[in-house]
């Protein structure tokens, strides 16, 4: 079980955190929405469903737009586009 951070192409990148509980899927992406540029995009991968409240409330108060959901397969995928 490891994190994975990767640059997909210029401004979008993908951070998967599957396996991990609270409260590491907010600390890690935390941690890599800070390494982004205003206005690039994340997709975030992650199976802990309590992780998605702290998730929304970390974007809300850094404003960060979390603009499209995906859940599914045991996982849960959102986009989140840096403030």
């Amino acid at each position: 079980m490891a994190i994975k951070f990767d640059k997909v192409s210029d401004g979008h990148f993908q951070l998967d955190v599957c396996g991990y509980v609270c409260p590491h899927p907010q600390m890690y992406t935390k941690k890599a929405l800070q390494k982004l540029e205003s206005g690039d995009e994340l997709v975030l991968v992650f199976d802990n469903p309590s992780s998605g409240e702290s998730i929304i409330a970390m974007c809300e108060t850094e404003g960060n737009d979390i603009f499209e959901r995906d859940e599914g397969n045991g996982s849960t995928t959102w986009k989140i586009r840096k403030g």
